[in-house]
């Protein structure tokens, strides 16, 4: 698992209501005395744009969801892709909701992206893909206009960076276990093995005859590494030299042992698990903990 480079996303500038105080009018006699203040009325607050969900605050309005929903419509190009209307609403609102969770704290954690900041981003951009008109003809063909795609920029910016923040805080050496399996896809012969290595049998023997090619091996693991909970849950209730009980995954019929325990560098693909596993982790506690607002 690895991340892949997300699409930029619209932004929305909020509307600040402005709050005006009055101030009270003194008499001029030999004994003061007070008049009624006065105040100067606040005007109505401006009518909010339609929009698709409201973060904490900030509005995601119908108009950038709606043209977010046709840029990613409008990618999948690949043959045999199919995505469903609902299920490309439902990938793209929570993908611009992670955006604004992301944005959000980046600047609650005092990230400032200046303007000068911002205009270097967009002249390596432009650079990048042949000049200021190829930009140009860029953003107009992905529906952005100048002052949105500044926008855009500049939250894609602010989610980056917490994005980095957050995976830069997971360990590259943590507790893991060895782990080698007994694999089948008939129950009938896990149960076989089981009681082959109940009897006495070799593990690795019986796993070479299910896997020749690797004898079952999965190297070492961390917390979270396998893709069924259960099997994880399983294989961390051992101890070295221990195997497990048949655990039944979409996989098939496994066997685990645990061949050594201890704290172990991750591996590459481990470590960008791990990463992953924090920002999903992040953005749950972290939506968990917002006032998200969906449309109805």
């Amino acid at each position: 698992m690895f991340f892949k480079p997300r699409s930029l996303l619209p932004q929305l500038f909020l509307i600040l209501a402005i709050s005006i105080s009055a101030c009270a009018s003194f008499g001029t006699s030999n004994t003061p005395t007070f008049e009624v203040p006065t105040f100067t009325p606040v005007p109505p607050t401006a009518t909010p744009p339609p929009s698709a969900a409201i973060v904490n605050g900030e509005c995601i309005t119908l108009a950038e969801f709606q043209a977010e929903l046709e840029r990613y419509q409008a990618a999948q190009t690949a043959p045999g892709t199919i995505v469903t209307d609902e299920d490309a609403n439902k990938l793209v609102l929570e993908d611009m909701i992670a955006q604004f969770l992301l944005s959000q704290a980046a600047r609650g954690a005092n990230f400032n992206l200046t303007e000068a900041g911002l205009q270097s981003r967009i002249e390596a951009l432009a650079s990048e893909i042949g000049g200021t008109e190829a930009l140009s003809a860029w953003q107009s063909a992905h529906g952005y206009d100048d002052i949105s795609f500044r926008a855009v920029l500049k939250r894609s910016a602010e989610a980056a960076w917490m994005r980095d923040k957050i995976i830069a805080d997971v360990p590259e050496t943590v507790e893991q276990i060895h782990v080698r399996q007994i694999l089948t896809y008939d129950e009938a012969d896990a149960r076989t093995a089981l009681e082959q290595l109940k009897a006495g049998a070799d593990f690795d023997e019986i796993a070479a005859l299910y896997d020749p090619l690797t004898l079952g091996e999965l190297g070492w693991v961390p917390r979270g590494y396998l893709l069924d909970a259960g099997a994880d849950e399983a294989v961390f209730a051992l101890q070295a030299g221990e195997y497990s009980e048949i655990i039944t995954t979409d996989a098939g019929f496994h066997i685990f042992k645990a061949l050594e325990r201890g704290d172990h560098p991750l591996s590459p693909d481990a470590l960008l698990t791990m990463q992953e596993l924090a920002l999903r982790s992040w953005l749950a506690e972290k939506r968990a903990k917002s006032e998200i607002v969906l449309a109805p």
